[in-house]
Formats: C-alpha cells, structure tokens, sequence
C-alpha cells in the first residue's frame, strides 16, 4: 500500500498517517488540540510531538482552553519539569496566551471551528502533488491565517506552523496522489457551515 514519502516506519507515525493527517476536523477542541501540539513541534519534528501527545493531553489538562488559560506560574513551573513534554518556557507560555485568545475567538465567531475554517471558505483545498518536493511550506492562505492569528494575540503561529497545521486538520488535503489516502479523503470532503 503507497503512502506519502515523508512516513518513516514508526507505527506511531503510520497511525497518525492513516487515520488523521488531512481528515477535516470541525471539533473544536481537537481544533486547539492540534494548533497547541504544532506550535510546540516548532524546531522539533513531529514525530517527536506525536510520541509525548498522551503526555501532553495529561499535562494540558486534556487541552480545554478555559483551564488552560488560568494556569498559574506555578503550574507553568511544574510543566517545566516534565519531562514527556518539550519543556521550552516559550512555548508552555504560549499555550496559556493561545488558550485565552482562543476562547475570544470562540465567543466572537461561535466556535473555533468557523473562525479557522473560514481561512477557505469552509472547503477542503485539494491539491493534486506528485512528489514530495512539490508542497509548498507556505501558501497564501497560511499566510493570512498567520496575520490573523498574530493580530489577535496567538503565539508560534508564523505561516509554516500554520500551514502545516491546516494539512493536520484536513483544511488542505496534502497526501501526494500516489497515496492511498489522498482518494480516500478527496471523496470525503465535506463543507463546513459558516453561517
């Protein structure tokens, strides 16, 4: 069975291939979830963020943004300790500044969901790559994703760790069309309601 060049053989890495790298996500939560791990991957790969997820989920309190955005610098100081997460006080902080902007966004669009969304209209971008090499880092969507989030007060969201978190959550369809999955999800995609 062909899949994308960029796997390695860890079956941590097939699993998250093959069930959710460009599958749409409308769950809010699982929505923060991923835009949180993508900025800690920073520098990092992500395979590396993918191994510590569970550590992370227990660390970030299942990664529910209103107990997230309350965290006191005492509890930063124990996550700093940690040693299943990457303990970069940059970015544990920036999960905490994420959480409080994200709750804004939610209670001026609805959900989280409809904010990120609306980067494509609600539509699934489907590309059609050949190789590897032919995707992009950024785009001109992850650019204004970028702009906005850091308008609002979001941190690690430069346009790379954005666009490679719209290919975590299905906004953009990026399996290369020698994979067995870029089929698959080319005939799911589904519009999200923006209304």
């Amino acid at each position: 069975m062909k899949r994308c060049d960029w796997l390695t053989k860890d079956k941590v890495y097939i699993d998250y291939h093959d069930k959710e790298w460009g599958v749409p996500v409308h769950d809010d939560l699982k929505l923060f979830e991923m835009l949180i791990l993508e900025g800690s991957q920073a520098g990092l790969s992500w395979l590396t963020i993918l191994k510590r997820r569970n550590t992370y989920r227990t660390a970030y309190d299942n990664f529910q943004p209103e107990k997230i955005a309350k965290w006191s610098e005492v509890k930063i100081a124990c996550l700093l300790k940690d040693p299943g997460i990457i303990r970069n006080r940059l970015k544990v902080h920036a999960a905490k500044i994420n959480a409080q902007a994200y709750l804004k966004v939610r209670e001026e669009f609805g959900s989280f969901d409809k904010f990120i969304w609306s980067f494509v209209k609600g539509v699934q971008i489907q590309n059609a790559w050949k190789l590897l090499s032919d995707i992009p880092a950024t785009t001109k969507e992850s650019d204004a994703m970028s702009k906005e989030f850091k308008r609002r007060g979001f941190k690690f969201v430069g346009s790379t760790i954005c666009y490679a978190f719209m290919q975590a959550v299905g906004i953009v369809n990026d399996h290369t069309i020698d994979c067995y999955r870029y089929t698959q999800i080319k005939h799911k995609k589904r519009r999200c309601k923006l209304l």
